[in-house]
Formats: structure tokens, sequence, C-alpha cells
């Protein structure tokens, strides 16, 4: 894993967010440290993608605070919180390629939505999309369109296209759905790779436990809608509560 500081670059404390009655997050805590693996656990529907859409913005919590690189996410206004999303990465668990644009129109995308944007020419653009590829071992695919690659080679394309604007933290939403077992195992050595190279810190939702193993420096699990336990994964391996041991066996 990539060198890790006691720096707190993502804060989530005491968050709600219900839909009816049905109350999703029920004051749930998190923190993130500077170069972190950090792994959200939690059965399908259990709340881990509405957690992921609170802390990007999507979503508005009834009660909790966001904080992320030291701003409070909840009281930004629109053009504050696009900054910040600039400096963070978020891997769709569905890809979100667009099917009408080839895999280079795709990468150059969140490029052309950068505030910076006036000051990149076009050979700038088009190192950018290459490294990008060449990160992902995908060069030869810059003028194909999404729907001639495999699954595989699509969520390598998202997540080039994740790391393109070489963000501080990544959000990885479910980054092994769909995917074989050993395209997933490529992916997630791909994903510690990249936080190696970058030196990421990263959010990762996930119910896939071969993920769980091979890229958490710490696993958050959330139960009940709340933090209902949080460590290493070979720690919460040996608890003995009912609700954990479900997830080990």
């Amino acid at each position: 894993m990539a060198e890790q500081s006691d720096t707190i670059v993502l804060e989530v404390k005491d968050l709600c967010k219900s839909f009816g009655s049905n109350k999703v997050l029920d004051h749930f805590n998190l923190e993130l440290k500077k170069g972190e693996n950090l792994v959200v656990l939690g059965k399908s529907g259990s709340g881990k993608s509405v957690l992921i859409k609170c802390i990007i913005g999507l979503m508005r919590p009834e009660q909790g605070s966001i904080k992320i690189l030291g701003q409070d996410v909840l009281s930004l206004d629109h053009e504050s919180l696009d900054r910040l999303r600039m400096k963070i990465g978020f891997l769709f668990q569905s890809n979100a390629l667009y099917d009408s644009m080839t895999v280079r129109e795709n990468l150059e995308f969140p490029l052309r939505r950068h505030w910076m944007k006036s000051e990149m020419d076009r050979d700038k653009v088009n190192s950018l999309v290459l490294e990008a590829l060449r990160n992902v071992g995908l060069e030869h695919t810059v003028d194909m369109m999404p729907v001639e690659l495999s699954g595989g080679m699509r969520k390598r394309i998202a997540l080039a296209r994740t790391l393109i604007l070489q963000p501080e933290i990544i959000l990885y939403d479910e980054p092994t759905t769909g995917l074989d077992p050993i395209t997933a195992k490529e992916i997630i050595q791909l994903m510690i790779d990249l936080q190696k190279k970058y030196q990421t810190s990263s959010v990762i939702i996930s119910h896939d436990m071969q993920c769980v193993t091979m890229a958490s420096d710490w696993v958050v699990m959330l139960i009940d809608g709340i933090c209902y336990a949080s460590g290493p994964y070979e720690e919460l391996q040996k608890k003995q509560d009912e609700k954990i041991r479900l997830f080990f066996h």
C-alpha cells in the first residue's frame, strides 16, 4: 500500500440520511487518512452508495457534517463544490462512459470541464489522455468506441478517466461488480498500483471480499446504518460477533 500519514483528508461525522421511514444512515462516522485505502463493507442495500453520493454532494443528508481536504462540503456553493470535485475522482459502478464518444473523447471530457481548461493546449490534452491510457495498459484503444471494449477494458478506461486530473481522493463505487474473478483481481491490483504511483487516498465501496482482502488498509462495516465495526481486515476476521462473521464465512 501507499505510505500513509495521520492527516485526515475526509471526515464524515454523525451523518443521517432517510428515505421516508427508512433510516439508511444513522449517525454514521468515517475518517480517511492521506495515502490510505479505506473499504466500506456492507450488504447490498445497506446504504453504501447513498454514503458515496452524500460525500460527493449528489445527495444532501438531514444531519451531520462532511469535510473533504479541510472544506465543509455541505456549506459550499455550487462553484466551490465544483472546484473541490476536481480534486476527487469518482469511479461509477456502471463506468458511466459515453457510448457516443470515442475513448479519447471520454477521457477529454473531464479536462474540458476543468476550470483551468483555457490554459490547456491541444498537445497538453493529448499528452494527458495518452498518459492516462498508458497507466491502464490501453493506449491502443484511444480511437475505439466503448461498445468495442470488453467489460474489463471499459472498467480500465473508466479508471483512466477518473485519474486524468490526478485527484487527491478517489471514491470507488463497487469497482468489481459484473467482472469475472480474474478480471476483478486485475482491476484491484491496478487500483493499488495507481494509488502507489499518485499517492492518492481512496474510499472503496464494496461487498466483494477479494477486493477487501487485497485493497484495504482499513475496513469500516456499514451495518444497520451505523459504523458497526472498523479495523484492519485481519482483526475483523477474528471477531465473534454474528453480524460481522456473516461477511467472512
